[in-house]
């Protein structure tokens, strides 16, 4: 029988999401079912933006970025009420199947809308797809967005090494990432850069700065043709960059003791922001995204719910939580309270990935000064 897939994007959007998009209407719609097409998520869902996409409507999206559905966040879904509303909405349009894209709070309202001490017997399945350029969902491995945020942030290091080698400045490049150092960590590696400043190891306002000053000192001591140092930090370090670059300067000034009559002794600061956030998405993401649209739509036409397709997860994925997804022999189908449990786990710095990320650099600092 002929079903019917509703489909949004909530939350922050990550370049990926439409290929994502137009794999799941491309499937469906070839395998004869209806699509609708939920505009600005959950708050969209509530107020009915709902409206049938089609083959034509989603062709040539693959290579743009953001989201045609546009997003938002909805307060109003935080209650039972308004959450009730979403699933009378759905049952109006005769919905078999949602599959929502995002990131935790999208996955969160998801799981919400189709537990069944709210929902009881409500027959529409629900599936989520991992989309948050943080890297920040626990259970898959990459969530869509996150290559083409690493290209952009790697890409901007790149530029900024360039004028800071000829001026032999020191940088400090802000990344988004929100309570997650992934991007930072590995756009660090990938960039070249001196050191990297992320939230999970912990430091204090002083070893942050102890950190950075030994690196310039160390920079200028053993490289006195090119004394650029490019420090990557992520924006949940608890210490605000602008107040870094202060507490830095002025301890590189009380150490050496110069007058820092010459600019290009002081530490300069960038912050890329949503610059990171936007762009055509990578060939990978789109690749992640067409994956995943694929075995979300084949994922509620098999019967499943309640899950999210996840990309080779960890090893620590708990036992009984997930499967491979027939479909797609890299990508799993797992329950979507143990995905916000770990997520939970993750961020709080609990789980055995956050702690392994805590100490990966602990002993690359001198790699790094080499």
């Amino acid at each position: 029988m002929s079903k019917t897939i509703a489909i949004l994007t909530s939350g922050g959007d990550a370049p990926g999401m439409n290929a994502a998009i137009r794999a799941a209407t491309m499937v469906a719609v070839a395998k004869g079912h209806r699509m609708l097409g939920i505009r600005h998520g959950y708050r969209g869902l509530l107020d009915e933006k709902i409206s049938p996409i089609d083959a034509d409507r989603v062709n040539g999206i693959l290579r743009e970025g953001g989201t045609i559905l546009h997003s938002a966040r909805s307060k109003r879904f935080h209650s039972v009420e308004h959450r009730n509303r979403a699933r009378e909405v759905l049952t109006k349009h005769g919905v078999d199947g949602l599959i929502a894209i995002g990131g935790n709070g999208t996955l969160t309202g998801l799981t919400l809308l189709s537990d069944t001490s709210e929902a009881g017997d409500w027959p529409v399945q629900c599936i989520g797809i991992p989309a948050s350029i943080d890297n920040d969902i626990a259970l898959t491995g990459l969530a869509i967005g996150v290559d083409t945020a690493m290209n952009t942030i790697v890409e901007a290091c790149d530029r900024i090494a360039d004028t800071a080698t000829a001026h032999g400045r020191t940088f400090i490049i802000e990344v988004m990432g929100r309570d997650s150092g992934y991007l930072s960590m590995t756009s660090a590696i990938a960039s070249g850069a001196n050191m990297v400043l992320f939230p999970e190891a912990a430091r204090t306002e002083e070893e942050l700065v102890s950190s950075m000053v030994k690196t310039i000192l160390t920079v200028r001591e053993r490289h006195p043709e090119n004394q650029r140092v490019v420090a990557i930090k992520a924006e949940g370090v608890p210490t605000p960059t602008d107040r870094l670059k202060e507490l830095v300067d002025a301890k590189v000034f009380e150490i050496t003791g110069e007058e820092h009559e010459d600019e290009d002794i002081e530490t300069r600061v960038t912050v890329l922001g949503h610059v990171v956030r936007g762009g055509r998405p990578s060939a990978f993401d789109r690749l992640l995204g067409s994956r995943f649209g694929n075995v979300a739509v084949r994922a509620v036409l098999a019967g499943e719910h309640r899950k999210m397709v996840s990309w080779l997860p960890p090893m620590d994925l708990p036992e009984g939580a997930g499967t491979r997804a027939q479909a797609d022999p890299y990508c799993y189908l797992v329950d979507l309270p143990a995905v916000l449990s770990a997520t939970k786990q993750l961020l709080e710095g609990q789980s055995p990935l956050a702690r392994w990320r805590a100490t990966a650099f602990d002993d690359l600092e001198d790699v790094f000064l080499l």
